[in-house]
């Protein structure tokens, strides 16, 4: 089953008085359970394919398919609830509640899809041990070191268990042994539960994980392998 399909995306930018083509005629076909890096200059546009594919941002032209519905033409609330129900997001920024404690963080999006708080608890609890946060549950952002905030937003991304995961530069302010594991959770989360994922990144050694290599200059897709993963 084709779990991202993506038909002539187009998307052009204004920056001062030109015009950026972000996306030219771009159309792929993503497997379910793939595994799959987008790499580009800055500028070069897999961030906009990104944001496209997740709903975050709409094309000029052009249609985007996650599971076969087609969602370049939802409306917000239903954007937002398939959003909810069927993709996770890693952000480079982290973006996590500085208020919340670790848990909560992760809680955060169970408790919007509405599931029981004994359930969020102990998947809470499950997960922030998977990515090797065990013990760290009760602290805030503030008090967590980068990789360690990192892993609550993996964690958060994964817990409701998403079809597709989506992530924007993940390892890019952690270190080379942080970044490893990270990626081997991913591969891992990959291989026993055929989550799909779709990573943006500069980062050689995250593309050496994936199982289909997609590189972009300016909008366009140059090159599209299948590689063996490490």
């Amino acid at each position: 089953m084709t779990a991202v399909r993506c038909v002539d995306l187009c998307k052009t930018y204004r920056q001062g008085d030109q015009d950026v083509k972000a996306l030219d005629h771009v159309s792929i076909d993503i497997a379910e359970g793939g595994f799959v890096c987008l790499s580009a200059p800055s500028g070069g546009g897999k961030t906009t394919l990104l944001n496209a594919i997740g709903g975050l941002d709409k094309p000029d032209r052009g249609e985007v398919y996650i599971a076969g519905q087609r969602i370049d033409n939802l409306g917000k609330g239903e954007l937002a609830e398939l959003r909810l129900s069927r993709i996770g997001f890693v952000f480079q920024a982290f973006n996590l509640i500085p208020v919340l404690s670790a848990r909560e963080n992760v809680e955060f999006v169970m408790q919007v899809q509405g599931v029981a708080a004994t359930e969020r608890r102990i998947r809470s609890t499950e997960i922030l041990e998977e990515v090797g946060l065990a013990g760290l549950e009760d602290r805030r952002p503030a008090q967590m070191s980068g990789g360690q905030q990192q892993r609550v937003a993996v964690a958060r991304a994964i817990v409701s268990r998403p079809a597709l995961v989506l992530a924007d530069e993940p390892t890019a302010n952690l270190d080379s042994k942080t970044s490893d594991g990270l990626m081997g959770l991913f591969a891992e989360l990959n291989r026993h539960h055929k989550t799909t994922f779709i990573i943006a990144t500069h980062d050689q050694r995250v593309m050496g994980y994936a199982k289909r290599l997609i590189r972009m200059l300016d909008g366009r897709i140059v090159d599209d392998i299948e590689q063996h993963a490490s």
